[in-house]
C-alpha cells in the first residue's frame, strides 16, 4: 500500500514530557512566592486597586542566558528600590514569530546554528526563569507555541498574544486557560478590534486538542481568563497618543470590557528604533500626568548594550550584551528613564493620597 502520512517529515524526535522537566528543575518556595506575588500586582492594577505603573522591560529576545541572568540581576535591584511607583518585570522571550523566516527563539533553537536543540531549549529557558524569579523578580513572555506554556507557565507572572497570533482561534483558547493576566497586542496592520474580540474570546470556558502534563493528546477544557487586556504597539503608524488612546478606550467601552491599557514602546510605536523609546515614554508620562487612568503600564525593550547586531553570525563574534532581534535601549539609559517615571508616578500617587 501507498504510504499516505508523513510524506514530507524528514525526523520525528520525542520530547521529555512536561512533567519530567518539571521534576528536573522544581519550583521552590522563593520563586512560587515572587511567580505568585507578580501576578497578584498585575491583575491588582488592571483591576484599579492599585495605581502604580507595570513596566514590562527586557531584551527583545533572549539568546545569551549568560547575558539575561546579568540583565536580570540589575533589574531585581531597581524593583525593589522602585516598587513604591513602578510594577516591574523582566521581558524574557523564548519565542519569536516570524512573518517568514528567521531565527524562531532560544527555545526552537538555542545553540542559533540552525541544530534545533528544543529539548536543551526548553530545559535552560525553564532554568533560567527559575533563576531570574529566585532573585525576586517576576517573568513576562510572549507564547506562540501553544504546547510551550506546559513546560514553562508556572513561572510567568504575565503574557502575551503578539500582534501575529492574535486573530488565532488556537491562541485565544490557549489563553483562556492560562493562570497569569494575558496582554493581547493589536495587529501588525494597527486594527484594534481584532485585540478586543481575543480578550472576549479568551474570558470565556473552551474545549480544544492539547497536551497534559505527562505528554499525552487530551482535550483541555477552561474556565475562562478575566484578566485580558489591550496591548497597543503601533500598525501602519504609532498609536500611542491621547488621540489613539481615547480611540482605544472607546471600543474596549462598547465591549463591556475594563479600560486597562499597556503600551508597548517599541515595534511600531518606534519605528524599531531603540532610541524612539525615549519619546513614547515622556508622551505616556505626559499622558498620565494629565489624568489618564486607561494606560495601566508600559513595554519596553532594552538589553545590557543598546541596539543590535546582524544575525545569523557565527555565534563566537557575536557581541556580549547586545540583541540579536530587534533594537535595544541600554541599560543606562533604561535605569535612567525608570528613575525619572517613577519620580513622576510617585508624584502623582501622592497627590491621589492627598485627595
Amino acid at each position: 500500500m501507498e504510504q499516505l502520512h508523513d510524506l514530507r517529515v524528514s525526523r520525528i524526535i520525542r520530547l521529555c514530557s512536561p512533567k519530567a522537566l518539571k521534576e528536573k528543575l522544581p519550583v521552590n518556595d522563593r520563586a512560587a512566592a515572587t511567580v505568585a506575588g507578580g501576578r497578584h500586582e498585575v491583575e491588582n492594577i488592571l483591576t484599579g486597586q492599585n495605581s502604580r505603573l507595570i513596566v514590562i522591560v527586557g531584551p527583545c529576545s533572549i539568546h545569551d542566558t549568560d547575558a539575561a541572568r546579568e540583565y536580570a540581576g540589575k533589574l531585581a535591584l531597581l524593583r525593589q528600590e522602585l516598587a513604591q511607583d513602578l510594577c516591574i518585570l523582566m521581558r524574557v522571550y523564548f519565542e519569536k514569530p516570524r512573518t517568514s523566516v528567521g531565527w524562531k527563539g532560544f527555545i526552537n533553537d538555542p545553540h542559533l546554528d540552525d541544530t534545533y536543540d528544543i529539548e536543551h531549549g526548553l530545559y535552560h529557558a525553564r532554568k533560567l526563569l527559575l533563576e531570574i524569579n529566585e532573585m525576586g523578580l517576576p517573568a513576562a513572555t510572549e507564547f506562540l507555541d501553544p504546547i510551550t506554556p506546559q513546560y514553562v507557565a508556572d513561572l510567568i507572572s504575565w503574557a502575551a498574544i503578539g500582534a501575529r497570533t492574535i486573530e488565532s482561534q488556537t491562541h485565544r483558547q490557549m489563553a483562556s486557560g492560562l493562570s497569569m493576566p494575558v496582554g493581547f497586542k493589536n495587529s501588525t496592520d494597527g486594527r484594534i478590534n481584532v485585540a478586543v474580540d481575543a480578550i472576549r474570546s479568551a474570558m470565556h470556558p473552551h474545549s480544544f486538542l492539547g497536551i497534559d502534563q505527562e505528554g499525552h493528546s487530551s482535550v483541555i477544557t477552561t474556565k475562562g481568563n478575566p484578566f485580558g487586556h489591550l496591548v497597543l504597539r503601533g500598525g501602519g503608524k504609532p498609536n500611542y497618543d491621547a488621540a489613539s488612546i481615547s480611540g482605544a478606550e472607546v471600543l474596549i467601552e462598547k465591549a463591556g470590557l475594563d479600560q486597562s491599557i499597556l503600551v508597548d514602546l517599541s515595534h511600531a510605536n518606534s519605528g524599531k528604533k531603540h532610541q524612539q523609546q525615549l519619546k513614547v515614554w515622556e508622551d505616556i508620562l505626559g499622558q498620565k500626568t494629565q489624568g489618564n487612568r486607561s494606560i495601566a503600564g508600559v513595554m519596553i525593550e532594552s538589553n545590557l548594550y543598546c541596539g543590535n547586531q546582524p544575525f545569523p553570525e557565527e555565534r563566537e563574534k557575536l557581541r556580549y550584551g547586545v540583541s540579536i532581534t530587534d533594537e535595544c535601549l541600554s541599560w543606562e539609559e533604561t535605569e535612567r528613564m525608570l528613575r525619572e517615571g517613577a519620580e513622576t508616578i510617585g508624584k502623582l500617587l501622592h497627590k491621589q493620597e492627598v485627595r
